[in-house]
């Protein structure tokens, strides 16, 4: 397989494409992504990300895991993406009402958790995987009144399109091909679409646009974390057939300019490296847009599932692909809340193994996936604000 150590290129770039968006059952008011997904070595893993909307805003990006999956800590984990994508939507609609209703911001400032649960065995088929409530933490320096404030901190929440992912219950559908033949599924609910064209062929062309055309530090690595055995989060201990633990995602994030936004994103649990992103709010120019990211997280999360599953179980997996499609919608037209659609996953595998194995994978994969977990139940976020630094009183939706 293809190694992330043998690329020469950015960890994300933007790089000119003209293939249609497949169909989606969504709405037609929706920012519609299809996200395709293929694994690397070991586990890595590399994804376009494609908006209907936006033609030409077609972004590459690449994955890792850290010591605690044995990866080679090359590029961001999955659920820093997920992390990013919501902290950046969130923030992203916070500016925009502020800058509809007048309001100049001098300062900015936000920190985000995000934890996960996962318990049970992979080898008797009931580990799960569980999320919890968001805790999201927003200062605000700006000339308005509290209640202005805390109808606009709390507003912000509503009308984000990424936190319908944690907040509403979806029923997440799903196709299999297994070395070139269709398989029918029994234990998740069937794709609304017909099967996609398998992704493999197209990666090997892409290249990044001309220099200048995206921000070239989109994605840097801002601290390395130190190797250690025999402890909670530790190496290899999250590829243990039985598990029981809490996953921990810490990212802080501050407006740098009238476009751009920037997170910093740590894993605390398991013990994980550091990363910076950026995001253009704009239009999406030179850094990938909020929603890029998160379904880029959705898409790279499952196919670690898929991945581990196939370890722990000794599976003999040549090559495995994923397309994801997925929507979401702004308040407005579909109501006084943002929403989401649910997300529409083609899993492409290749292997010496059954039907009923490779049937198994895509369940244990939904099952184990923090992202699917967190749309099979409700999570609305836990929001807490301060202006000019005083506690903010949040009114609930």
């Amino acid at each position: 397989m293809p190694r992330l150590q043998d690329f020469k290129t950015p960890l994300v770039f933007k790089f000119d494409d003209k293939s249609p968006i497949a169909a989606l059952d969504a709405p037609d008011d929706a920012q519609n992504f299809r996200v395709e997904v293929r694994a690397l070595e070991g586990m890595q893993k590399e994804a376009t990300v494609r908006q209907s909307e936006r033609s030409g805003q077609t972004w590459r990006m690449v994955s890792d895991e850290g010591p605690y999956l044995n990866g080679t800590d090359l590029a961001p984990f999955p659920l820093a993406f997920f992390a990013a994508g919501l902290h950046f939507c969130y923030m992203t609609q916070l500016v925009r009402l502020c800058r509809n209703r007048g309001l100049a911001l001098r300062g900015l400032r936000s920190g985000q958790d995000t934890r996960y649960t996962m318990t049970g065995s992979a080898l008797k088929g009931d580990m799960t995987g569980a999320g919890i409530p968001v805790d999201l933490e927003v200062a605000i320096d700006a000339e308005l009144s509290p209640e202005a404030a805390g109808e606009l901190v709390a507003r912000a929440l509503a009308e984000s399109p990424g936190h319908a992912v944690m907040r509403d219950l979806f029923r997440n559908t799903f196709a299999l091909q297994l070395n070139g033949g269709t398989v029918k599924l029994t234990d998740q609910a069937d794709s609304p679409n017909a099967l996609f064209p398998d992704p493999l062929a197209g990666f090997d062309a892409i290249r990044p646009t001309p220099t200048g055309h995206f921000h070239p530090n989109i994605i840097t690595k801002t601290e390395t974390v130190e190797v250690q055995h025999g402890v909670t989060g530790g190496a290899g201990s999250s590829l243990k057939a039985e598990q029981k633990r809490t996953l921990h995602v810490r990212s802080d994030a501050c407006l740098l300019d009238n476009d751009l936004l920037q997170t910093d994103i740590r894993l605390f649990q398991p013990l994980g490296s550091s990363f910076r992103f950026l995001s253009d709010t704009s239009m999406g120019d030179t850094a990938p847009p909020p929603l890029a990211y998160l379904s880029a997280g959705i898409g790279f999360c499952y196919m670690t599932q898929l991945g581990r599953y196939a370890h722990i179980t000794k599976q003999k997996l040549q090559s495995m692909r994923i397309v994801q499609t997925n929507g979401y919608t702004q308040s407005g037209a579909a109501g006084p809340n943002a929403a989401a659609t649910a997300v529409d996953t083609h899993v492409y595998i290749d292997a010496d193994e059954s039907d009923d194995v490779a049937r198994k994978s895509v369940k244990m994969g939904e099952q184990t996936c923090f992202l699917h977990a967190s749309m099979r139940e409700a999570y609305p976020t836990v929001l807490r604000a301060t202006l000019n630094g005083k506690p903010l009183p949040v009114p609930t939706a």
